[in-house]
């Protein structure tokens, strides 16, 4: 391998001004030899080609184009390597792949797809979850109750007037306890943090809300880890993944469950782990090649 492999940072122009870990990760790249360059994923000019490898990164607000984003990682992936790769991102971009892990016998949140044109029927107890399938950052995201079903199913005509398929979610009675986010480099556990509620108020979409809010570092109990491993070893075709992260929250009965399975552009929050920089910079360096 070339001392001067470059290797890209996909990104986007929200990525650039509020991705805390691409600096760091610049530059860690850069001290390892590469030449290393954060690439918005949609610029006109930018030549994938010319890299050795393709790290998605923070392609945030992919999910407002995403035909057009899966057009680019089809094309990327055509001339260079990408990671993760370009099937995968297909697949995870849409959060029916729930449906998926939770046929492979996956603990996950309960969840009900009501695509276009399906009858819609709202749970008749507790709180609940609205939400499209395509999303990322909570966008189009809200919680309602028992004296909100009329807002709530005109939250699902909208999500269906643009095309989306809905999502409808109990809203755990332990969400306060917060979301704990495994983060996997390479395969192996790296770090993990605890985030806040994310959906604190009833009955509003709110695409402003801080996506990960109240961050401190979390102790992974080996509940919590057993589930993320079970998570990834059911993602179809068990590909190499270079980072992936398990957004899990405490069920109702207490035990585990997965919220979200993001492999990727999921913040990985470096900060926080203490090897996690350099074992991320070692595997993009090795698969450079």
């Amino acid at each position: 391998m070339s001392a001067t492999a470059r290797v890209a940072l996909a990104t986007s122009d929200l990525g650039l001004a509020w991705d805390t870990d691409l600096p760091l990760m610049l530059e860690a790249l850069r001290a390892r030899g590469l030449d290393a360059v954060a690439a918005v994923w949609d610029a006109p000019d930018f030549d994938w080609s010319r890299c050795a490898a393709v790290v998605i990164r923070s392609t945030w607000g992919y999910e407002r184009r995403l035909a057009e984003y899966l057009s680019w990682a089809d094309a990327v992936e055509g001339v260079t390597r990408l990671d993760n790769p370009a099937w995968l991102v297909r697949w995870n971009t849409d959060k029916r792949y729930l449906g998926e892990l939770a046929g492979r016998g996956v603990p996950v949140v309960p969840t009900r797809f009501i695509a276009p044109g399906e009858s819609v029927a709202l749970p008749g107890h507790g709180q609940f979850v609205v939400k499209p399938t395509v999303s990322a950052g909570s966008r189009g995201a809200a919680r309602y109750t028992q004296d909100h079903h009329e807002t709530a199913a005109g939250h699902i005509a909208a999500l269906h007037a643009a095309g989306s398929t809905a999502m409808v979610q109990p809203y755990l009675t332990r969400m306060a306890e917060g979301e704990r986010a495994l983060v996997f480099l390479g395969g192996s556990f790296s770090h993990a943090i605890r985030k806040g509620p994310v959906l604190t108020d009833i009955g509003t979409v709110d695409n402003d809300r801080v996506p990960h809010p109240d961050l401190v570092p979390h102790l992974a109990s080996p509940a919590e880890l057993a589930l993320a491993e079970a998570a990834l070893a059911a993602v179809p075709g068990s590909p190499e993944l270079l980072h992936a992260r398990v957004d899990i929250a405490t069920g109702d009965d207490g035990a585990p469950v997965v919220m979200e399975l993001e492999l990727v552009e999921p913040n990985l929050f470096m900060g926080h782990g203490e090897h996690a920089l350099s074992r991320f910079t070692d595997l993009v360096r090795g698969r450079a090649t």
